[in-house]
């Protein structure tokens, strides 16, 4: 009895997904590629990284195709066929397909009822990297507000799959805004965490030391330590002080100008508990800030700027990307600074440093002035080769919008960039490949299992994102709060 009542479950629900099914037929064949959103046509993207889902936009609206069919299929391999209101392709089919086909690409071929009518459009290729990606990315998401901290948290999210996971949320005590989050060359054994408010402080986790929770202003000292960056060696953590403040405009074009009135550059030892400093990256006469250890440890790189009068002179606060060596033996800096990137020179601004780990490549931020062009739709993301000092050409990763913070993946293959080129309003998270003569490749936004809906709904931005190459272990809120002194 039980075997002809599972086979009769079997047959009413083989009919039902029959009768369900709504082929699209009778398409008009037309050259014109699929308007896609997000826009996967022609990237190249991980053998491991989660499935590209994706829906069709009507050219005329936002609104989704009616119903689309969607054919995935590489040179071996078994094709996926799905059908609905946007392509959700089974997360196990998907990452075999692009096994199986790692080196090479696949087809995309996309038939949809677009306001009622069928369009087979052009097919299209997504190419396939052996490189692949690590296991995910944290950042900062954070809803607009200016005085206020709305819900914010840092969150990891696996590359392979969907998942996102909060690594703290500002709920954990109440005013607090966590930010400057970062780990040690993409593994998050050494961490560290900046938590701003009234049990503000810096959790640093280590494996020699455990979890730290440190108060880091001191009367030497501009502020507390933020704007992170770990030696390779997990021994010295480059910090830098500031004093910040927010101007906002009249006008619309612009919303916020985020700036240094004062900025010093340092370097905290965890395993000793002490402060190394050097004359040449503290004083009022210029602004330093955005430190980055190079990949061998040996040189500190960093954002030098003449100090100015801000607010008044705001516009002519213009960083250069400078170099001061560093002992990690001795613990002890350089006699002299060097220049990398003269920006200044030319009138222009270059911020966030972020030298590739296999040390071949610099990859930083161009804008026309600023400590913080995140709203700046000129700021474009530059690129220059340490063995030749030499430009790369990266044009292909820019937009008319704003392009900013960005990290390099472990391998140096990759590249994770903040962009505001979606809608000109939230930052978003891409990636792109970077083969080893710094060809970079089409960016490709983080994929979502309904883009559109996760995409257009949401009110959060992606700030400051980073590689992971394991999930990120924290204490528990119980001893954070404890950590933090907050009751």
């Amino acid at each position: 009895m039980h075997r002809i009542h599972t086979i009769t479950t079997y047959i009413v629900l083989l009919f039902m997904l029959l009768a369900c099914s709504h082929h699209v037929e009778n398409a008009e064949q037309t050259d014109t590629l699929p308007p896609i959103y997000p826009d996967y046509i022609g990237v190249t993207i991980p053998c491991n990284i989660a499935p590209l889902n994706f829906g069709i936009l009507d050219t005329d609206s936002t609104d989704r195709a009616d119903h689309m069919q969607v054919t995935l299929k590489g040179s071996t391999g078994e094709p996926i066929i799905v059908e609905g209101e946007y392509a959700d392709f089974p997360i196990d089919r998907w990452q075999q397909l692009l096994r199986a086909n790692a080196g090479d690409s696949i087809m995309v071929s996309v038939v949809a009822e677009v306001g009622g009518k069928p369009i087979a459009y052009r097919p299209f290729h997504i190419h396939i990297s052996k490189d692949t990606i690590d296991y995910g990315v944290t950042y900062r998401r954070i809803a607009p507000g200016y005085e206020v901290y709305s819900k914010m948290g840092i969150y990891e999210r696996s590359l392979n799959t969907f998942e996102e996971k909060a690594i703290v949320e500002n709920s954990l005590i109440t005013g607090m805004c966590v930010n400057c989050h970062t780990v040690c060359r993409t593994n998050p054994a050494h961490q560290s965490l900046h938590i701003r408010g009234e049990h503000g402080g810096t959790m640093l986790i280590t494996p020699s030391e455990g979890a730290e929770y440190l108060h880091t202003k001191t009367d030497t000292t501009l502020s507390q330590f933020v704007y992170p960056y770990w030696h390779p060696t997990g021994k010295y953590i480059a910090y830098s002080t500031n004093k910040t403040k927010q101007y906002f405009h009249e006008g619309r074009d612009k919303r916020i100008e985020v700036a240094d009135v004062a900025s010093d550059i340092l370097i905290y030892s965890p395993g000793t508990h002490t402060i190394i400093t050097s004359p040449l990256l503290q004083g009022d006469e210029a602004f330093e800030t955005f430190p980055a250890f190079s990949a061998d440890g040996r040189t500190l790189y960093f954002c030098r700027a003449d100090a100015r009068s801000v607010p008044e002179q705001y516009k002519d606060v213009k960083y250069d990307i400078c170099s001061i060596a560093f002992d990690p033996a001795t613990a002890q800096f350089g006699d002299h600074i060097d220049t990398l990137i003269h920006a200044s020179a030319e009138g222009k601004n270059a911020v966030f440093p972020r030298p590739s780990y296999d040390g071949r490549y610099l990859m930083y931020t161009l804008s026309d002035y600023g400590t913080f062009p995140i709203w700046h739709k000129e700021a474009d993301l530059r690129m220059v080769d340490l063995l030749t000092n030499e430009d790369i050409t990266i044009d292909i990763l820019n937009s008319d919008d704003t392009e900013s913070f960005h990290n390099w993946s472990s391998t140096s293959r990759w590249v994770v960039l903040s962009s505001r080129r979606d809608d000109g309003l939230y930052t978003r998270l891409y990636f792109s490949h970077i083969d080893e003569k710094g060809r970079a490749t089409k960016p490709f936004m983080l994929p979502q299992s309904n883009p559109a809906r996760f995409y257009r709904e949401s009110i959060y931005s992606y700030n400051v994102p980073d590689f992971i190459t394991s999930p990120v272990i924290v204490p528990s809120k119980k001893e954070m709060k404890e950590g933090l002194g907050a009751n």
